[in-house]
């Protein structure tokens, strides 16, 4: 079943990303190892069919296999780096309003243990959820069939989801008030005002909670600081801005927020191992001997 679903991945993903006319989905393939992707991760689920890959949020790093699949309930800066080629995927957006509704179709009763706070899950899929991401995938044979049956399957998977492993946490995600939902928004929003001076307390009252109490939910679900987390997100768009653009560092490290340009190069250096302008110079030289392998993406959806 994994064959036949990396096999119809395989046809509709030209290159090592590609979003599809199927809602809420991208394909991810690939047949030879790259470089570590930068990428910000919006709230999904990854469907591995094929190969392996290491994904690093913050002080953290997991491998997800083929045959497992791997949930981000955050928006999140991770580095994203294939283990196993070829490497197939399909990539689920989660959209809260439709887990919802499959939620009250499942009319379920009685109290509900709470799930710990969590920004990256991993799970084994089983042969029917394996069976109905096939089948989504497939609707890309068929292009008039997408408008009828895109939603459908899409209600399907999430059911299958919703009694897979991964149910405490995408219950506890999709709750309005939950500490899941409250570290999402905060995490989103520090996304946004990531280039702002922001203070833990200022967070703190996005949160909805202590400095202290963010601090300890915020660090279970990312493995990292509200402040740090900002931090990577500073650093990920500094290189994207430094690949894409002609920029001096300078202008870079004020672009993203940084008073200080020693500072920054300080940072950066640590990050990647390099100062900015001969990184930067290094990645334009890997790209052009692989053109065809895009080695970074602006984080404004789901990627690989």
């Amino acid at each position: 079943m994994l064959d036949r679903l990396a096999d119809a991945i395989e046809r509709h993903c030209p290159g090592l990303w590609s979003q599809t006319a199927v809602p809420r989905m991208s394909l991810v393939s690939l047949d030879e190892f790259v470089d570590p992707i930068e990428v910000t991760y919006e709230p999904m689920i990854c469907f591995i069919a094929d190969g392996a890959k290491r994904t690093a949020v913050g002080e953290r790093s997991w491998i997800t296999p083929r045959g497992e699949m791997a949930l981000f309930t955050l928006d999140l800066p991770v580095t994203a780096a294939f283990e196993k080629v070829p490497y197939r995927a399909a990539v689920m957006r989660i959209d809260s309003e439709v887990l919802a509704a499959v939620q009250l179709e499942l009319a379920e009763s009685g109290p509900q243990s709470p799930a710990a706070v969590a920004a990256a899950v991993t799970a084994p899929m089983s042969p029917e959820l394996v069976d109905a991401v096939t089948r989504w995938v497939r609707l890309l044979d068929s292009p008039e069939d997408i408008g009828p049956l895109a939603s459908r399957i899409e209600t399907e998977i999430l059911y299958r989801l919703l009694r897979s492993p991964l149910a405490p946490v995408l219950r506890h995600w999709s709750l309005s008030d939950s500490t899941a939902a409250r570290i999402r928004t905060t995490a989103r929003w520090i996304r946004d005002h990531y280039a702002e001076p922001l203070g833990i307390d200022e967070i703190s009252e996005v949160a909805r909670m202590s400095p202290a109490t963010l601090h300890r939910h915020f660090k279970a679900a990312t493995g990292t600081s509200p402040l740090r987390f900002q931090k990577y997100l500073r650093l990920q768009e500094a290189r994207r801005l430094l690949f894409t653009r002609e920029m001096m560092a300078a202008q870079v490290a004020q672009e993203v927020g940084y008073v200080s340009a020693t500072q920054f190069n300080r940072e950066y250096r640590r990050a990647y191992g390099l100062p900015p302008g001969r990184d930067a110079a290094q990645l334009r030289a890997r790209l052009a001997e692989a053109r065809e392998v895009p080695l970074l993406h602006d984080g404004s959806g789901a990627k690989p």
